[in-house]
């Protein structure tokens, strides 16, 4: 901060490249009172979280219990993997055109596609954890009576948690990456699409506070996946 502050109050760098702090700070309130295009900057926030929001639970409902499904089971694995393994890789921008053309420009679309961003990192990371459960665990359960939809439920699932959030966390700064492209590609609202609209009429200093909201929100997204998981699986770094 001190350093950008320095720069552009000795006006080394063009505003248009670099905007000062001031100028930044100025916008958002503008931003904040006046809203960008008609909507206010609530409704762009909200129309970002809801697409992202939607598509992680999406992603959660289905990835993880395909992935422990794929842990336990060969054939499943073998039936799912080589499709998973093959978009995976592929740039989201590459099929989005695709789903565009299927959904058309509005929220299914997008949703679609980051779905499928955050579906693969969360189903690895699942089959995982699944993989690095002990036998001796569901032995032991199995032993004490406990009937397979009981060691899936009450074993298999606990013990993959460490995994799936780590896999989680993955998936969600894949898919807000992804969110970001979508909303600059073919959107009416958003943070991306904000930053997007500025950067045509040369705003730089709104684009660089939709950067900054974008930046600030990630971190807050972050930071409660790991209450949650330090809350709820404070076993995560210890041996027994």
């Amino acid at each position: 901060m001190a350093i950008w502050l320095v720069v552009t109050s000795l006006n080394w760098v063009d505003p248009l490249f670099l905007p000062s702090p001031i100028a930044v700070w100025a916008a958002f309130l503008e931003i904040l009172r006046d809203g960008y295009k008609g909507s206010s900057l609530a409704f762009h926030i909200y129309q970002s979280m809801y697409r992202l929001l939607v598509a992680l639970l999406l992603a959660i409902v289905t990835a993880v219990p395909l992935g422990m499904l794929s842990g336990v089971s060969s054939k499943v694995r073998a039936a799912l993997d080589p499709w998973i393994e093959f978009y995976r890789p592929l740039p989201p921008l590459a099929y989005y055109t695709l789903l565009v053309i299927w959904l058309g420009i509005e929220n299914a679309s997008k949703i679609a596609l980051l779905f499928l961003a955050a579906f693969a990192p969360l189903f690895i990371a699942v089959i995982s954890g699944v993989q690095r459960i002990p036998q001796d665990r569901i032995n032991g359960a199995r032993s004490l009576g406990a009937s397979n939809w009981q060691i899936f439920i009450y074993v298999v699932f606990p013990s993959c948690l460490p995994e799936l959030f780590t896999g989680l966390r993955t998936a969600i700064g894949v898919t807000y990456s992804t969110l970001v492209a979508a909303e600059m590609v073919a959107a009416v609202s958003g943070i991306g699409w904000m930053v997007l609209d500025a950067s045509k009429f040369l705003r730089s200093d709104v684009i660089f506070v939709g950067i900054i909201i974008m930046g600030i929100i990630a971190v807050l997204i972050d930071a409660c996946i790991r209450w949650v998981q330090h809350s709820q699986i404070p076993w995560i770094g210890h041996d027994s």
